[in-house]
């Protein structure tokens, strides 16, 4: 096996900030089925039959432990106008929620409201990741409409540039 050099963790993750990323928040009720959810940035297509997708969450987010077997969750893709609203499921705080307009789903999870797509899934599969999980989700329903999504560019959330 060959050597592999030292990577500054930083530098790595600043390598890893020069592609844009989508901006989602993945939404979910608690044990105690209180609405959570956490900013997530790795959100992608999978596969159209069965349809499916995934995001990876690190393994030491509170979140993390939330996702089984089954586990019924949203996938919100955000706007611009909801980079506040990003940020505040970016932190660790006792109610995620607070101030952010909810609907029911197809499956028992929240929804946020004035999003510019939604995906309803139930855990499909779970796979290690290194230091994050790599959910899969079955997506049971879907629903989008125009407009812009959210980056997330070497650091900060942008509205894409007009092309």
């Amino acid at each position: 096996m060959l050597d592999r050099p030292m990577m500054d963790p930083r530098e790595l993750r600043n390598a890893f900030g020069c592609l844009p990323t989508g901006v989602t928040i993945v939404s979910l009720f608690d044990e105690a089925g209180k609405p959570t959810g956490v900013t997530v940035g790795s959100f992608t297509s999978l596969s159209m039959s069965p349809a499916l997708c995934l995001f990876s969450l690190g393994k030491n987010q509170a979140s993390a432990r939330l996702f089984q077997d089954n586990t019924p969750f949203v996938v919100n893709v955000l706007s611009p106008d909801l980079a506040d609203v990003a940020w505040q499921f970016a932190k660790p705080l006792e109610d995620k929620f607070e101030g952010v307009a909810i609907s029911d789903t197809l499956v028992v999870a929240p929804r946020l409201r004035d999003c510019i797509a939604h995906f309803a899934c139930h855990t499909h599969a779970i796979h290690d990741g290194g230091d994050h999980i790599i959910v899969v989700g079955e997506i049971m329903d879907f629903d989008y409409e125009d407009g812009d999504a959210l980056i997330f560019y070497r650091g900060g959330m942008h509205k894409p540039a007009a092309l």
